[in-house]
């Protein structure tokens, strides 16, 4: 499938809650044109306007009062009140609640294909109030839908990313897109063993551990900031084993050119270059996506089951007028060539994680009941004293 091209009419595609464009530059790159972009943040919006500046741009989705005429609308709505580290808020919370003007476009629109992307707690969180309230609003206007969660990693980047992708139709089946490709997931045995990532903002429930990759780039942080993560490099020298990875590195993370999100820094601080990459969909999936939008595929033969309602959400379903099954998917529906860290991030310039950092999050984790290698806890108090033989 990659590489394939059509000489049909591009699909054409309205992209609300655009962000930087991680949706519309892999539609793009599978062949997909865009017609209209809607970004509220003025950081996003100087990312769009600079890398595609030849599409209209509307500021405000309160008050985009119709689409236009396309085939495809993604919609990658705000995870901030759905995801671990936001508020969880829930669907109904005040960022979270804005598809809500998405369904009250659709009522006027007859687009082939709808797409919406979020985080997998979405599944979890209020019991899964948030996915039945989006399937609901869609079983309503008579579409059937499909989801699927999937890993980032599948497309190659050693980003360890976990999405819930959601397909949606009113003339299409939306299984011919998200249930055509499965690859399973990546053994153990080909990751490498020489650095792992983890979230220094962590340690008292958790370190978003993730071998030979970089654990899900997010928006904010149990502290409540945009940061990187950082990642441990094995047998490295003291003062060159605890890292952080550089803004670019977190843009190749997300499949994006280095430098992609340069233009942000002339309406907001550098630092808000993190959360525009955090909140980003990984441009390699939705490249996939797109792919599968030109050419839908034949299912791949299942066991669905019926999911009763109240049911938990499964990491894979479909349905349509009110009938809703679960599928046994994986999260990998491709196996692209994997780039291991330590050969995407520029090891030479990143930089240390500071000492108080790094000294936060070995206390934190110094007190929790949580799992780790002995080897990773020596080599954090090793980088703390060399922090402090710096700092003297």
């Amino acid at each position: 499938m990659p590489g394939t091209t059509s000489t049909k009419t591009p699909l054409t595609v309205a992209g609300l809650f655009a962000g930087i464009g991680g949706v519309e530059l892999g539609l793009q790159a599978a062949g997909l044109r865009t017609k209209l972009l809607c970004e509220w943040w003025e950081p996003a919006q100087a990312v769009l306007e600079h890398h595609f500046s030849d599409v209209p741009l509307h500021d405000d989705i309160q008050t985009l009062s119709a689409l236009p005429d396309v085939d495809v609308v993604t919609a990658g709505f705000p995870c901030t009140d759905l995801s671990q580290a936001g508020r969880t808020a829930g669907i109904h919370g005040k960022a979270s609640g804005m598809v809500r003007h998405l369904f009250e476009l659709l009522e006027t629109a007859s687009p082939r294909w709808v797409v919406i992307e979020n985080v997998r707690n979405m599944l979890a969180l209020d019991r899964g109030t948030a996915m039945e309230y989006l399937v609901t609003q869609f079983e309503r206007l008579g579409y059937a839908w499909a989801y699927r969660l999937v890993d980032s990693r599948f497309t190659g980047v050693p980003q360890r990313r976990q999405r819930v992708i959601l397909v949606a139709s009113q003339v299409e089946d939306p299984r011919t897109v998200l249930f055509a490709d499965e690859a399973g997931e990546r053994p153990e045995s080909q990751y490498r063993d020489d650095a792992y990532g983890f979230y220094w903002t962590e340690g008292n429930t958790g370190l978003g551990w993730a071998q030979d990759a970089i654990p899900t780039l997010k928006g904010g942080s149990g502290l409540g900031i945009p940061s990187a993560p950082a990642f441990w490099v094995r047998n490295a020298e003291p003062g060159r084993a605890i890292l952080t990875p550089r803004i670019t590195d977190a843009e190749a993370l997300q499949g994006f050119p280095r430098g992609w999100t340069e233009p942000a820094e002339s309406r907001g601080r550098a630092s808000l270059r993190w959360k525009l990459v955090g909140n980003a969909v990984t441009v390699g999936v939705s490249e996939w996506l797109g792919r599968r939008l030109v050419q839908p595929g034949e299912p791949v033969t299942l066991r669905n089951s019926a999911l009763p309602e109240g049911a938990r959400w499964p990491t894979a379903a479909w349905g349509s007028a009110g009938a809703r099954w679960s599928v046994d998917l994986s999260l990998w529906p491709e196996k692209r060539p994997y780039v291991h860290l330590l050969d995407l991030v520029d090891v030479e310039a990143a930089a240390p994680l500071s000492l108080r950092a790094t000294s936060g999050f070995h206390d934190r984790l110094m007190r929790s009941r949580l799992r780790y290698p002995e080897a990773f806890a020596l080599a954090l108090k090793t980088h703390i004293e060399q922090r402090e033989r710096v700092s003297v």
